[in-house]
């Protein structure tokens, strides 16, 4: 592998120096452009995340690059560069977003400490004042990562790890001191390993290697368990081709496609560190999927470089299940804590970000060989199939009462499979007191806003209840959607399809005005893919609504729409070839 990632990094580093900016006359002199907006930027996935690759190549004896005079030239003018787009209150801004942000500065942090460190480690005298540079960026970011905030969770091992590099490099207390304001907010994962942003694809992969970092620095061993734990959960949310879960993710890899790549660092580390080899196995696994050096954090030439002992083979893997029927979450708590918002100290607003109430909700996982099978809560989707080549990305159910999607609430694992519940209430609201109006003398009107709405009694609630239940047949599954009341609701399920397959059926009708959209009027509808099929029985087309207000529709895939009207009892019944 250390040879792989030599050429990857060596392939990689060659590439992006057509991209750096040499011009002297430019304000961006020394980055290097973003392949998206041209423009060259100063945060972890933008220059510095070159920087890394270079640094890396430079330091290493089998690269082309290994002490190369040019390229340390060149490493120098990206830092020249940093430098002069630091802030003078210490931080960065990625350019498109969170300007003057701490957490953005905190994952350079991380990345220029170990750039730091490795330099340091190779006593190449000409490499010195680049080190040196390196060294006061770092420096200068003390203000802001002993006062700055964050926005996410995951931002906050983020910041505790970059005060750990610090403190590790320059043995300053109070950076140690700010770590451990952080850490004593506690830990944001289940026992069943899932972090708050349920972000299989990017977000644990920062998690997870962020408190591998502190853990060392702090020495706070402690803080490997939770890494742990989500490490041994992602042998659950990997597709039998190796594509990662993400149908129902709370951030931006939500129905994309990630692979095991960023978790290659940690899981090799770990293996290591543990003598672990399931975690040995899972490393082979993501460094099948490796073709770019790797993020900023877990860039795994300079992983490397900076741990020798993972050149070496010394756990040998483990087998990895490729058989399981696995609820994750099944019996965590989620309801209590819900419970305690509005309590006091709890439930407080959560400015430029969100309360993440979805944490801890339950997901099921089922592999057969080349059948994968995700049943969710608390997603836009709430089934999703893979059959070898043919995916069916998701099952959506939406509907006029909310009006809009439908996310399920609760599953319960049955013989058969699962049973998915959700319920919602909608109702209309009466006067307010006359002892509760506000005074209105002055004022040229009565606004809405400044009514006290919270006094309004509630009237007319209705409440809608659906049931989904999902159950595996010999030759498939089968998903059984029933709702009684209230009556006359036009609803609608959305089957999601890869659109490298391709679709046939007796009663298939494109949507006017809308994109790779069809209604599913009656009979059976086949999706085939590479050889792979799957064949779904029966259509419905009980009203001629292509859009739910309130709904949005995922571009990138097939869309076919069964639409139906309360009271439900209906059955998608799917075989697999």
């Amino acid at each position: 592998m250390f040879n792989r990632i030599t050429a990857i990094n060596d392939k990689w580093t060659e590439e992006s120096l057509a991209m750096q900016i040499t011009d002297r006359a430019s304000r961006y002199s020394g980055g290097v452009r973003d392949p998206l907006s041209g423009v060259a930027w100063p945060n972890h996935t933008g220059t510095a995340q070159y920087i890394a690759a270079w640094a890396a190549a430079l330091s290493n004896p089998q690269s082309r690059y290994y002490r190369d005079p040019a390229l340390l030239q060149r490493l120098q003018q990206a830092v020249e560069f940093m430098l002069r787009f630091q802030h003078e209150d210490g931080t960065i801004s990625p350019g498109w977003t969170n300007y003057h942000s701490p957490p953005d500065t905190a994952f350079v942090v991380v990345g220029l400490a170990n750039i730091y460190t490795l330099l340091e480690q190779q006593a190449w005298e000409p490499a010195c004042t680049v080190q040196n540079m390196i060294g006061m960026f770092l420096q200068r970011t003390f203000p802001a990562m002993l006062t700055g905030g964050v926005h996410t969770p995951n931002h906050r091992w983020v910041l505790t790890a970059a005060l750990g590099s610090l403190y590790r490099i320059f043995g300053e207390i109070e950076l140690k001191h700010r770590a451990e304001e952080w850490l004593q907010e506690g830990m944001d994962i289940t026992p069943d390993g899932e972090w708050t942003e349920r972000s299989n694809g990017i977000y644990n992969t920062v998690s997870d290697i962020m408190l591998y970092y502190a853990a060392r620095d702090l020495n706070r061993p402690e803080l490997l368990e939770p890494v742990r734990l989500n490490l041994r959960m992602m042998k659950y949310l990997v597709h039998p081709d190796g594509e990662v879960v993400t149908d129902y993710s709370g951030r931006q890899d939500f129905g994309s496609v990630f692979s095991l790549a960023d978790y290659y660092l940690c899981y090799k580390l770990m293996a290591e560190l543990d003598g672990d080899a399931e975690f040995a196995a899972l490393a082979e696994l993501a460094g099948r999927a490796v073709n770019h050096p790797g993020s900023l954090p877990n860039q795994i030439m300079l992983g490397f470089l900076l741990y020798p002992q993972l050149q070496s083979a010394a756990v040998q893997p483990g087998e990895l299940p490729d058989r399981y029927r696995k609820v994750i979450n099944g019996a965590f708590s989620r309801r209590e804590l819900l419970e305690r918002i509005g309590q006091d100290g709890y439930g407080g607003p959560v400015r430029h970000s969100k309360q993440h109430t979805e944490f801890g909700a339950p997901v099921a996982r089922v592999r057969s060989g080349s059948t994968s099978v995700s049943v969710m809560t608390e997603a836009s989707s709430l089934f999703s199939l893979r059959h070898g080549k043919a995916r069916l990305l998701g099952v959506q159910l939406a509907s006029s009462f909310e009006p809009g999607l439908i996310t399920m609430d609760s599953l319960e694992e049955t013989e058969a499979g699962f049973l998915l519940e959700s319920a919602g209430d909608k109702g209309y609201y009466g006067t307010i007191p006359a002892d509760k109006l506000p005074p209105r003398q002055g004022l040229p009107a009565s606004p809405w806003y400044l009514l006290p709405h919270g006094e309004r009694l509630l009237t007319h609630s209705q409440t809608s209840k659906v049931s989904v239940r999902v159950s595996e047949h010999s030759g498939g599954w089968e998903l059984h959607f029933t709702a009684a009341s209230p009556e006359d609701v036009l609803t609608q399920i959305v089957l999601l399809f890869g659109s490298e397959g391709t679709l046939a059926g007796e009663a298939l009708a494109p949507v006017p005005g809308t994109k790779e959209t069809s209604f599913w009027k009656s009979g059976k509808l086949r999706y085939s893919s590479g050889g792979d099929w799957m064949e779904l029985t029966d259509g419905s087309h009980e009203h001629h609504l292509s859009e739910v207000r309130g709904m949005s529709y995922p571009d990138g895939c097939q869309k076919v729409i069964v639409t139906l009207i309360t009271p439900l009892d209906y059955t998608l019944r799917i075989s697999l070839s």
